[in-house]
């Protein structure tokens, strides 16, 4: 007789925090101590528009409602519209025939759009409507036939979106270092596009070294990255200088956010870091540290961003100036198939997405 082991993980035990006293033993801090927290930040009229798109379709048709990839690229919005009902799946193949599938934010492609409709699925398409605006730029220049060099992620779900509107036409940049590798047909028919996250300053660079090589390169009719991703980079860039530290909330998944942590340091912050949750803060940060630099991505809910803000207060950072460098007040109307259908029950509670219309819990 054989025996085989069995490995049988052990509970993890919950690290012990440093006590405020103990952080400031090992490094003091000269200067007092204070949090300069970025704005805007957080939550834009796209994401928000998705997530109540979601909510509002869970709760007139019931759960289970479907979404292909994740609806915005955040953990706890991800799992808090899971408790509520909704099931993520990575294609529609996974959804059951006749089904209700919501396209995420990030966009999807006319193939998708297909499968969906050859499974007899029910639709709804939560994509941005500033995503949806580079799909159409995509649609019309390769109708024109132009070469188009679309900027951003390979294998990022908005730009497999828009690269699908026009694969024979569409070239992938990924960021300056791929520009010499790009061949286009005729440099007079050459237009660039980007995905609507990115850093402003490598987009702009990877746009300049195209320049060099295609004088004639055209812009696009208007910018492509986004407002709010502009406006959070814009925010940090005034406050790194003056941090020791910035702490960005958001996903690993989250574009805009990782960028918020280069940025960061690019423009003088001593030490970034990304964060889902307040409890993954070490607080070994903080060590010499006075001035914190706070902000977050276009995904995530306020209510992460204050569970920081306590935290830090706990560890003597309780003095916190909001520094604006911007105001936001673009709406967006909920997608068309779900307002037709809180039109017919008479749901008038939330007919747009936008900033400063959302609970911060």
């Amino acid at each position: 007789m054989t025996s085989s082991s069995v490995s049988i993980p052990m509970p993890s035990i919950p690290r012990r925090r440093r006590t405020p006293e103990e952080v400031l033993a090992a490094a003091p801090v000269s200067g007092p101590k204070r949090v300069l927290l970025a704005a805007p930040r957080g939550y834009c009229a796209g994401v928000d528009r998705a997530v109540i798109a979601v909510e509002k379709a869970l709760e007139h048709y019931g759960p289970p409602v479907y979404v292909r990839k994740q609806i915005v690229h955040n953990v706890h919005v991800v799992t808090s519209l899971e408790e509520k009902g909704a099931i993520f799946v990575e294609e529609t193949d996974e959804v059951p025939e006749g089904a209700l599938v919501i396209f995420s934010a990030h966009g999807v492609s006319p193939a998708v759009v297909q499968s969906a409709e050859d499974r007899g699925l029910r639709t709804i398409d939560a994509t941005c409507p500033l995503v949806t605006k580079v799909h159409r730029e995509a649609v019309r220049f390769a109708k024109e036939d132009y070469d188009i060099l679309l900027i951003g992620h390979d294998g990022h779900e908005e730009v497999e979106g828009t690269a699908g509107e026009a694969p024979d036409h569409i070239q992938i940049i990924n960021g300056p270092h791929e520009v010499d590798k790009v061949k286009v047909r005729n440099p007079e028919k050459t237009i660039w596009l980007s995905q609507t996250t990115l850093s402003v300053d490598e987009t702009m660079e990877t746009v300049r070294m195209l320049k060099e090589r295609f004088p004639t390169l055209q812009d696009p009719p208007s910018d492509d990255i986004c407002y709010a991703t502009t406006n959070r980079q814009v925010a940090i860039k005034k406050i790194a200088p003056q941090a020791d530290l910035v702490i960005v909330v958001g996903s690993a998944n989250s574009s805009n956010s990782v960028r918020l942590v280069e940025v960061a340091l690019e423009y003088g912050a001593k030490a970034s870091y990304r964060v889902d949750f307040a409890n993954e803060v070490d607080e070994s940060w903080f060590e010499g540290v006075a001035t914190v630099g706070v902000t977050s991505g276009a995904s995530v809910p306020e209510v992460l961003v204050q569970d920081v803000l306590r935290l830090l207060a706990d560890y003597g950072y309780g003095a916190v100036e909001e520094v604006v460098t911007a105001e936001e007040d673009l709406l967006f109307s909920l997608p068309k198939e779900l307002r037709a259908t809180l039109k017919e029950a008479g749901d008038v509670t939330r007919a747009l997405g936008g900033r400063g219309n959302r609970p911060t819990s």
